[in-house]
């Protein structure tokens, strides 16, 4: 018998909330992280984060008589991934201004989940590091039983976080610990200071092999994205321009929380497979141009959100099908 059907053809037991709460389960070995490393203020702030993204898109979604979905898992994404983007002394109120930003303003204006252009996260943070940069660029508080730089000499130097201290172009003695083994140890480990989520790229990676066995985010956007960050730093360290190796690049800042968990956000990445490799190539070549030249001593954030603007056009790579002319 020949069953005629409207597309797709191709059944599938994954749907929204399926994946949307399996990239919570895989966000969870760098929450324990941080309460390990920060205490339990990480896990506070996070709690509020989650919470003032759930109330913001039940209350959107209520006032503008919507189905309530706030209970999909994306919100739930979004408030982990705000509040691992800010520094764990930051006031109660920051994560909560910076969920409401992005649920409200880049989410839910934009048309709600599936329709919103940039990464409410990453936009979230850029809305902080704006409103209130003093906050989120210079109150860093050292991991419990760490120091803040990853090595107690740079301690008695300078009171900063190991990619802050690449920006203050420190004398030879401090390039040479920033590129030792036990500092890029540390910053593996997350025995570090830093954004209470981002520090650990051990846990971040556990989190992410798991959504890449799940199939929940596609590897090549990763892989391209770090892969950018450490080809084009090794180029500009080879070329005598940048100071520092690039294996402390991949490791130091946001590389790996932004290359395995942001870039690869479903809704403002690429759906064609050459899209994503230049989507996460072009990500990684703009954080290194911000960060060797940038004011900035970060570039993670601004380089996605950029990208995430060329979606669209990326999603014109379509491969050509058969029997259709040029």
């Amino acid at each position: 018998m020949l069953q005629l059907s409207p597309a797709p053809h191709i059944s599938s037991s994954k749907n929204t909330e399926k994946i949307m709460y399996g990239v919570v389960l895989a966000l969870v070995p760098a929450l324990v992280g941080s309460v390990y490393f920060f205490g339990w203020r990480a896990l506070f702030l996070t709690a509020l984060s989650v919470l003032s993204a759930l109330i913001t898109e039940w209350t959107f979604q209520r006032v503008t008589h919507r189905e309530i979905r706030c209970f999909d898992g994306s919100a739930i994404i979004t408030g982990i991934l705000l509040a691992f983007n800010i520094p764990v002394n930051s006031p109660w109120w920051i994560p909560v201004a910076g969920s409401f930003f992005a649920i409200f303003v880049v989410k839910q204006v934009f048309g709600g989940l599936g329709y919103n252009i940039f990464n409410p996260a990453l936009a979230g943070r850029a809305f902080l590091v704006a409103s209130w940069p003093s906050l989120m660029t210079g109150n860093w508080t050292p991991p419990i039983g760490g120091t803040l730089s990853g090595l107690s000499n740079l301690d008695g130097i300078t009171q900063a976080t190991p990619l802050t201290l690449l920006s203050l172009s420190p004398r030879a003695s401090v390039i040479h610990a920033l590129n030792s083994g036990t500092m890029l140890k540390a910053l593996f480990v997350g025995n570090t200071g830093g954004c209470l989520g981002e520090t650990s790229a051990l846990l971040l990676l556990i989190g992410a092999l798991f959504l890449f066995a799940m199939r929940y985010a596609d590897w090549r956007i990763s892989v391209s994205y770090i892969g950018s960050v450490f080809a084009f730093s090794g180029i500009l360290y080879l070329l005598g321009i940048n100071t520092v190796n690039p294996i402390f690049h991949i490791l130091s800042g946001g590389v790996m929380l932004g290359g395995l968990f942001m870039a690869t956000d479903m809704v403002t990445s690429p759906v064609t497979l050459k899209g994503r490799w230049i989507f996460g190539i072009a990500g990684g070549f703009l954080c290194v141009l911000f960060r060797t030249w940038g004011g900035y001593p970060e570039g993670v954030s601004y380089s996605i959100l950029i990208m995430n603007m060329f979606v669209p056009l990326l999603d014109r790579l379509q491969p050509r099908v058969y029997g259709r002319s040029k």
